[in-house]
């Protein structure tokens, strides 16, 4: 009896050893397996370069490291010049398959998204969709297709030709801040840019007036500055998930955790009562309520309420937070880079400054007939886009069976991203690539016809916003021109020294000095 007694109480005092030592050989037998799979997997991408990485991590560390600097964009820049038009990056475990050879993007995307073989990364979409709730860049399919549809007649050429009065308010507004500032005074005009971007954005979606002094009774006043810190926050804490932030990592008692729900539950206080006062319209099927303001019935919220029903509350909220988000930074860090280049090249500056006072003198001013007679302030917005690609970097797709880009095997799987900097620095494609060179765009021999502008995208999932884009753009460089003559502060470090939120913007803020013109 004594030894069946000692045996048992032997036997349990082991138990919780042998537990452990069992539950660390499955755990170390499951990471091993899950490793041997991996690599079997992805054994074609072995042959592919890539930076040194850590053998667990992968290039986890080092991309978490320059989204800290705000230089992620930089990173995957340095590391396309240094390893070519292909290579592989592994964020721990998981293979990024990145490009950087403008036609082999576009076809890559074009035809992926055409056949099926490539579609937004699950796991980029679960971030996307973790703003503040799904949204279009942030679904695929089906999904994906009725959100479009619905949101694809409100941002056509045609129908944005009715805004055309309202962006030209906003650049006006902007024009008349310069022409108050004395000339020995610097105006740094990226945030300046901001403020117009989004005021126009918000009068299209949320029928806000764009004008400074006038107030909107459908919901909160647009407070610029505190919309655009919030805006800055979710962006950030979007661009550490997309790099290996885990989505539970919000609900840390963290400082960075606190700014992400401060920062969402402001903006959703000032997007809800419009949102519910559009769905109120919806469901009283009113568009005369005595509260709505005139601007507001015609607001594309509205609009997107009364014609698809498949949109909610949350998802109204979410959508039109996406594209308060998409309509601003785009456009607004556009222009200053636009302005910074024009300011460091004369020729193009001058020859721009005689086109917009041709037109102007033709027709006026500048207005929806002066847009045919400056092709070349467009031209110039495109040239800023090849050389500071805004959202470079930012986007994924992946490959939903095994594909081929460029001879190489792509397994089912992987992730397929590309340096949109490297790209458009590509000497195959583009004469004189650090040259800034607007005519380029204008040039209709045959070598340069079909150059690709793949900055806002390709096939049927090209950026919505474009013409907005192209239309506010052109609209407020041919004013500036039209009004001032400027010289850079900074100089060309404006333009090198850069940082990335979300998006790519001049850290320095662009500031300008600027010269009214004398037109006697």
């Amino acid at each position: 009896m004594f030894q069946e007694i000692t045996a048992q109480i032997d036997y349990s005092s082991s138990f919780p050893y042998l537990a452990t030592v069992l539950g660390v050989s499955s755990i170390t037998g499951t990471l091993g397996w899950r490793w041997w799979k991996q690599k079997n997997t992805y054994k074609s991408l072995q042959l592919l370069p890539s930076p040194p990485k850590h053998w667990l991590l992968g290039n986890l560390p080092q991309l978490l490291a320059a989204v800290k600097k705000k230089k992620l964009f930089l990173q995957i820049f340095d590391w396309s010049k240094e390893l070519g038009p292909m290579y592989v990056i592994w964020n721990g475990s998981s293979p990024i398959v990145v490009l950087s050879k403008p036609k082999v993007i576009e076809n890559t995307i074009v035809n992926g998204i055409r056949d099926g073989s490539l579609i937004r990364s699950e796991e980029l979409r679960k971030v996307w969709n973790d703003i503040s709730g799904p949204i279009m860049i942030g679904e695929t399919g089906t999904e994906w297709q009725w959100r479009r549809k619905a949101w694809n007649p409100e941002f056509s050429s045609s129908s944005l030709s009715k805004y055309v009065e309202i962006i030209s308010q906003a650049c006006e507004q902007v024009i008349e801040t310069v022409k108050q500032t004395p000339p020995t005074k610097e105006v740094e005009v990226d945030p300046l840019f901001v403020e117009l971007t989004m005021r126009v954005i918000s009068s299209l979606v949320l029928g806000i007036p764009v004008d400074r002094n006038s107030t909107s009774h459908e919901g909160p006043p647009l407070e610029v500055p505190k919309v655009y810190e919030a805006m800055s926050i979710i962006g950030y804490r979007f661009l550490r998930q997309a790099t290996g932030e885990k989505t539970w990592m919000k609900y840390l008692p963290t400082q960075n955790s606190r700014d992400y729900w401060a920062a969402r539950r402001y903006l959703e206080e000032f997007l809800t009562p419009r949102v519910d006062l559009a769905l109120q319209m919806r469901e009283q099927n009113q568009t005369d309520l005595p509260q709505v303001s005139p601007l507001f019935r015609e607001s594309m919220l509205v609009k997107i309420a009364a014609k698809e029903p498949k949109y909610n509350r949350e998802t109204l909220i979410a959508e039109s937070l996406e594209l308060l988000i998409a309509g601003t930074d785009t456009t607004a860090h556009t222009l200053s880079f636009a302005v910074g280049e024009l300011s460091l090249n004369q020729r193009v500056f001058q020859q721009a400054q005689d086109i917009v006072d041709q037109a102007w003198q033709s027709k006026g001013s500048i207005n929806t007939e002066s847009f045919k007679e400056l092709a070349y302030i467009s031209a110039i917005l495109k040239e800023t886009l090849r050389l500071y690609s805004i959202a470079s970097g930012s986007t994924s797709l992946e490959a939903q069976r095994d594909t081929v880009i460029e001879g190489k095997v792509i397994p089912r799987g992987t992730r397929v991203s590309w340096s949109m900097l490297a790209a458009g620095r590509d000497l195959e494609v583009y004469a004189n690539p650090e040259v800034f060179l607007p005519e380029r765009w204008l040039d209709k021999s045959k070598e340069t016809s079909s150059l690709p502008m793949i900055d806002f995208g390709s096939g049927s999932h090209r950026c919505l916003g474009e013409h907005l884009s192209m239309l506010e753009g052109t609209l407020m460089l041919a004013l500036l021109l039209r009004y001032f003559d400027w010289e850079l502060v900074n100089g060309r470090s404006s333009l090198e020294e850069l940082q990335q939120n979300l998006l790519i913007y001049p850290s320095d803020k662009m500031p300008v000095r600027f010269r009214l013109r004398n037109w006697e």
